[in-house]
């Protein structure tokens, strides 16, 4: 599943029908459905073998050379504690671009581009989850689709991924 740049920006693009409402990319962990501003998306690629770096947190499976740019690979479902991830035909590489460094988070699918506005979006419940609430927009909610959505800005520039200010460094 390999999408090109052009036809990720094609994606993001509003409507002449948009009712000002913003976009994100839907994508799965496990059986439940996230969300990310689909502005910070680069790319979409499907998943390849990683470059292990010594002593790198669990989560962070290693390194890949995308045209040139060493872009850090995050799996989100070993950092959101869900399972032993599989990787299939369906897992998915998200290549962001996050204060313009590149990082790539593995996702089990994506499933499309939804455009929420701000009465489709509640607040994120204060719970004990595995999941920060701190990195949470809210929640989404679409006709029968709720989709968690994450602040990747603040999550991938967090203290505990360390990924900005490595890459900085």
């Amino acid at each position: 599943m390999q999408t090109t740049q052009s036809s990720i920006s094609a994606l993001g693009e509003k409507s002449e029908h948009d009712t000002g409402g913003q976009e994100y990319l839907a994508f799965t962990l496990g059986r439940e459905e996230y969300g990310i501003d689909i502005l910070k998306v680069q790319e979409i690629r499907g998943y390849e073998t990683v470059t292990r770096i010594a002593n790198a947190p669990e989560f962070i499976k290693g390194v890949v050379n995308l045209r040139g740019i060493i872009v850090p690979i995050v799996d989100m479902r070993i950092k959101f504690h869900l399972g032993e991830p599989t990787y299939d035909q369906f897992t998915v590489v998200i290549i962001l671009n996050i204060n313009g460094r590149v990082v790539g988070m593995v996702v089990d699918s994506v499933s499309d581009v939804i455009t929420l506005t701000p009465e489709h979006i509640k607040p994120a419940p204060e719970m004990g989850t595995a999941l920060n609430t701190d990195y949470l927009i809210g929640l989404g909610t679409l006709e029968q689709r709720m989709l968690i959505l994450v602040d990747i800005d603040k999550l991938m520039s967090s203290a505990e991924m360390g990924l900005i200010e490595k890459l900085a460094a």
